[in-house]
């Protein structure tokens, strides 16, 4: 029986209030509490807790024979902990079905694993230590950042003890090759791959409501349609997208959630796959050959690169002088300094200020608060400008301390 791996990511950013040159030194305050606590609570009612009923009664309704994985970002189950805890236990009762994993991916939802191993093993560690305590999981499988993967960064999960990691099955990395099969890590081969198939994947978390899409209205009927119609040789189909696809970003009048409610029955009644979950889909299958990757890919846009976060020299500029931090911020050792390093991380500061406004600049507009790139840098280098000197101040009061009791 052939599989359908449906995993989600469930992400809300600390988005940064308006800091001028003039509080750099006086306002230690970074973040847009009235706006975080907001959307919140707004997706909350919109996307997490309609969707997480929705798929609890699919699973009572099927049993095991309904599936679906989770990504939580160690951001949002902090937001959620503030301002929406009843979206934690709505989690919760998902996960004592036994049919839904939650993966592990860095704490902040950071591109770490592009500067630092030492910064990227540690935010992993946070946040698996998270979802145990939470969701009595222990995580087998690693989905980076915004799918950012490369044939090093693969080698480096493996090194952590993970089993499965989940990635683009971009068109320049395969080639001929399907992404409906099980791939290996070309350097640690102990490590299988999971590609998404962005083709059927976006058409529910992009194009389902677009009108002047050739295949608009999508039904289940011909969803499942398009299922059928795949080589019978082909294994896994990987549907992986964004959680607030269902009621933010589609909203309920598109009839998204009516698609979702039908959609594990078409499949189980007029299909001959199966739900499973990614731990299930490596353990059951044998890769079918290593997968070459040698520059880091990602899930975002049509070049599937890193060019919506790391694209220009605003860009550039903001994260090299964020990650020059890093061994003071590690000397200071301490828990306010190291929280608002792993807030500061978070790829979303990087990504507002794409300049990116060709084909996929849309997309881009709608998850920006910023009305320009370069304002988005100038308030985000504000904040980095404060959280340096307190850094500054926090390792020279370290250093101090140090001197007079060695005295």
């Amino acid at each position: 029986m052939r599989s359908i791996c449906f995993y989600f990511q469930v992400h809300q950013p600390y988005r940064l209030k308006q800091y001028r040159f003039f509080d750099i030194g006086k306002d230690p305050n970074y973040y847009d509490d009235y706006q975080n606590k907001f959307i919140a609570e707004r997706v909350a009612q919109k996307c997490y807790l309609p969707m997480n009923q929705l798929l609890l009664d699919k699973i009572e309704e099927f049993g095991s024979r309904f599936k679906v994985a989770f990504s939580i970002s160690g951001t949002a189950l902090d937001q959620f902990e503030s301002y929406t805890p009843e979206v934690i236990e709505s989690f919760k009762r998902l996960a004592a079905t036994g049919s839904v994993e939650f993966l592990s991916e860095t704490y902040s939802h950071s591109l770490s694993a592009l500067k630092s191993k030492a910064e990227f093993t540690k935010q992993v560690n946070h946040h698996r230590k998270r979802i145990k305590e939470l969701f009595g999981q222990d995580t087998e499988t690693f989905r980076n950042t915004e799918l950012v993967y490369s044939d090093e960064i693969g080698a480096m999960v493996a090194d952590m003890g993970f089993k499965t990691m989940l990635t683009e099955g971009a068109k320049f990395i395969l080639g001929w090759k399907s992404p409906n099969y099980l791939y290996a890590n070309s350097i640690n081969p102990k490590l299988k791959l999971l590609l998404k198939n962005y083709q059927l994947s976006d058409d529910i978390a992009f194009r389902f409501s677009q009108h002047s899409w050739a295949s608009w209205p999508l039904t289940t009927e011909k969803f499942v349609g398009w299922l059928n119609e795949i080589d019978k040789k082909e294994e896994v189909v990987n549907l992986f997208m964004d959680y607030e696809t269902f009621g933010e970003h589609q909203w309920p009048e598109t009839g998204i959630f009516d698609f979702m409610r039908a959609l594990p029955g078409k499949v189980l009644s007029m299909t001959n796959y199966s739900f499973n979950t990614p731990s299930e889909v490596a353990s059951t299958l044998q890769p079918v050959g290593d997968m070459h990757v040698p520059t880091p890919i990602s899930w975002a846009d049509e070049e599937r690169d890193l060019s919506a976060w790391l694209g220009n020299e605003l860009q550039d500029e903001a994260f090299d002088k964020l990650y020059r931090l890093e061994e003071r911020v590690r000397n200071c050792d301490d828990a306010w300094i190291t929280k608002n390093w792993e807030y500061l991380q978070t790829s979303d500061h990087f990504y507002y200020m794409c300049t990116k406004w060709f084909s996929d600049g849309d997309v881009h507009k709608y998850f920006n608060p910023y009305q320009t790139p370069y304002t988005a840098f100038i308030n985000y280098m504000n904040v980095l400008s404060d959280f340096e000197i307190r850094v500054n101040e926090c390792c020279k009061y370290k250093a101090k301390t140090l001197r007079a009791t060695s005295h």
